[in-house]
């Protein structure tokens, strides 16, 4: 028998608490509840869970404090990482990013939406597993990228596609329209003589690994 996929939710709202648990177990997947941020790290440490679903607005360690914590943490560091917050201000979404969190969704947010955004993640995360070999090491930052012939902004766009963003998310963190993303996206693959993201992801991996 296969095993459930193991996701933990951090969330101070016992009833929110329950309800998300309750969701995820009819969904088919194997949920796990702590109900303070400090608690959540622990578990999170302890059970290496295939995604994280966390409130931000929390007593004693919140949110971001939580999501600084498992980045930091080499064992919990590549666990999708997903915000679920009334906090719906796009200085919040962006801050949310930079922290490293995978996701941002605002509360009320639809059943629909919020399988549908686990779903993705947990996909994107399996593609990243399977593409990507370990000796291609991801830069650190988008100035790493400047010596692939790219402007500083193409540059900051090709960093976070490599960290597996989308385009709306992108233009988010860099404060860009989603026209504007794909513009650019257009002249990195003209450089980088290739079609398609996948692509220019690996192209920029393999040649800043010397490959």
């Amino acid at each position: 028998m296969a095993v459930s996929p193991l996701v933990l939710v951090i969330e101070d709202e016992p009833q929110m608490l329950q309800n998300l648990l309750t969701i995820l177990k009819a969904e088919g997947f194997t949920p796990m509840g702590a109900p303070d941020g400090t608690r959540g790290v622990e578990l999170a440490r302890r059970e290496k869970p295939v995604l994280i679903l966390c409130d931000i607005t929390m007593p004693g360690l919140d949110g971001f404090g939580v999501l600084e914590l498992v980045r930091s943490n080499p064992q919990t560091a590549s666990i999708p990482f997903i915000f679920l917050t009334a906090r719906g201000e796009h200085s919040d979404l962006r801050t949310g990013m930079n922290f490293g969190a995978d996701d941002y969704l605002t509360k009320p947010v639809k059943v629909d939406d919020l399988l549908t955004a686990i779903r993705a993640r947990l996909n994107r995360e399996t593609q990243r597993v399977v593409r990507k070999p370990d000796s291609l090491q991801p830069p650190e930052s988008p100035q790493d990228l400047l010596p692939l012939g790219l402007t500083r902004r193409e540059a900051d766009v090709l960093f976070w596609l490599i960290q597996g963003k989308g385009n709306s998310d992108i233009g988010t963190l860099l404060n860009l329209s989603s026209a504007t993303v794909k513009k650019h996206l257009e002249h990195i693959f003209q450089k980088l003589g290739v079609e398609n993201r996948t692509s220019a992801i690996m192209s920029a991996l393999q040649r800043l690994s010397g490959n």
